[in-house]
């Protein structure tokens, strides 16, 4: 099987066929490092560190090129906030955001290049635009003339008007067109810059990414990929500078984007106080808890948030690491990871199916003979790396949760009678739950001819 990608370009689902199969470039748009990561960003650090991982078994050389933006307004103002240099705000910013990705499994990409190494070549490409008559200076500013680009609109498919609307251009007395977008703009004293052919100043954001893109993975890449709020207008930019200044009728060959996140059905935002912070999270949840959740739902559909969906991803994990406990893979087994996972990743990054396989594949060890148990333990850890799950021993999984059990005689009983209950009306989602809830408190229910019992988990 092939693996199968939903371009949003040409919106259809196409096999991935790279330019080079020896050499495949992938670019995903990284941080922004003025403060910490929340969950909308975490989506997608762990969506394009899975991709990397499909693409890794199929070809021998991957090449996964994530940004930083360490040049940025919202950077200058907490820096003046916070009376330091953009640098200390940046360095402490990017520890925080790789540390806080590692704890959700995700991978340093190959190269992470950030945009204040990259002012050489973002000035050099901007003068190639001038040149070839893309772009011009007005008032200090170094804007791209949209009208000298007639394809600008292809990827977001939106008319001039809308794209203007949509983007909330700034309509400067400067621009020869209000859907002009800048390039490079000058700087305060007090603002951070460099020296340029227009004076002193600093880039704008979509020419960044088009010149990091350029200096490590070339002039045509084969995917590039970032959140759905990308497609307009940054990845239009990134098209229009890229192609306008290489003289090429492609940039990125596939696109990529992931869907937003809301929280309790809601969009998540500070004015509505529910921006879910990665950092405190991982104060209270496992990090491999939020990554399970990060999956549960298609890349490109919207994920919803909530406490009770990250209870059960726990849950869940709970049961698989239960599972590999009592039934332990043989040291000596290497195992590859189940047909049906891989199958469901390789379609468009189907993770929903695949989550569904590595569950089946869980029931199917919990019920297996003993002759069978080794091998398909092995399996289950194999196809849970295939998703970056699964990975800890069980020791560590359990010696992390820690979970006293505080529940009563009473309060067992009256759940596992709930739980009866929803097995008699065949509710058979909501006796799960309360069997994973009451296994996430360390207790074990044995189901026998005369009814329910239970036990604490030995430790």
């Amino acid at each position: 099987m092939s693996i199968r990608i939903y371009n949003t370009l040409s919106r259809e689902k196409e096999t991935f066929v790279p330019l080079d199969p020896q050499r495949v470039t992938l670019y995903a748009c990284g941080p922004t490092v003025y403060n910490y990561a929340h969950i909308g960003n975490a989506r997608p650090a762990v969506i394009f560190d899975l991709l990397f991982r499909v693409l890794s078994r199929r070809f021998p050389k991957v090449i996964y090129a994530r940004n930083i933006t360490d040049v940025d307004d919202k950077i200058n103002a907490a820096a003046a906030e916070q009376g330091v240099s953009i640098d200390v705000i940046t360095r402490r910013y990017a520890a925080a955001y790789h540390d806080d990705m590692a704890a959700l499994g995700v991978g340093r990409p190959t190269v992470e290049p950030r945009a204040t190494d990259h002012i050489p070549a973002i000035t050099d490409m901007i003068q190639r635009l001038i040149v070839r008559g893309h772009a011009y200076e007005a008032e200090g500013h170094v804007l791209f003339d949209v009208e000298a680009f007639p394809d600008y609109g292809q990827l977001s498919r939106r008319d001039r008007r809308e794209m203007i609307a949509g983007a909330r251009v700034e309509i400067a007395p400067y621009k020869k067109h209000p859907g002009d977008f800048v390039l490079w703009k000058p700087s305060s004293p007090e603002q951070p810059g460099w020296d340029s052919p227009w004076g002193r100043g600093r880039p704008g954001w979509h020419i960044e990414c088009s010149a990091m893109s350029a200096s490590h993975l070339g002039e045509i890449i084969d995917i590039h990929a970032g959140g759905q709020d990308l497609v307009f207008p940054h990845h239009e930019n990134e098209i229009a500078q890229s192609r306008c200044a290489h003289g090429t009728e492609t940039f990125a060959r596939y696109w990529m984007h992931n869907g937003f996140v809301t929280v309790e059905k809601r969009k998540m935002s500070k004015s509505l106080g529910n921006t879910l912070i990665v950092h405190e999270l991982l104060k209270q949840w496992p990090g491999e808890a939020l990554r399970y959740l990060l999956l549960s739902a298609h890349y490109r559909q919207p994920l919803d948030w909530s406490e009770k969906a990250l209870e059960q991803a726990q849950a869940t994990l709970d049961r698989l690491y239960g599972l590999l406990r009592d039934r332990p893979p043989a040291e000596d087994i290497t195992a590859e990871a189940d047909i049906a996972v891989i199958d469901a990743l390789e379609d468009d990054l189907n993770t929903p199916t695949a989550l569904a396989a590595l569950n089946n594949l869980a029931r199917e060890l919990a019920s297996a003979s003993a002759d069978e148990q080794t091998r398909l333990a092995a399996s289950l850890r194999a196809s849970g790396g295939s998703l970056g799950l699964l990975q800890q021993s069980p020791e560590q999984w359990f010696a992390q949760r820690q979970v006293e059990v505080e529940l009563d005689d009473a309060s067992i009983r009256r759940l596992l009678d709930q739980r009866q209950q929803a097995r008699q009306a065949r509710d058979f989602a909501a006796a799960d739950r309360i069997r994973d809830e009451l296994a996430a408190q360390g207790i074990v229910i044995k189901d026998g001819p005369e009814g329910s019992s239970w036990e604490v988990a030995a430790k």
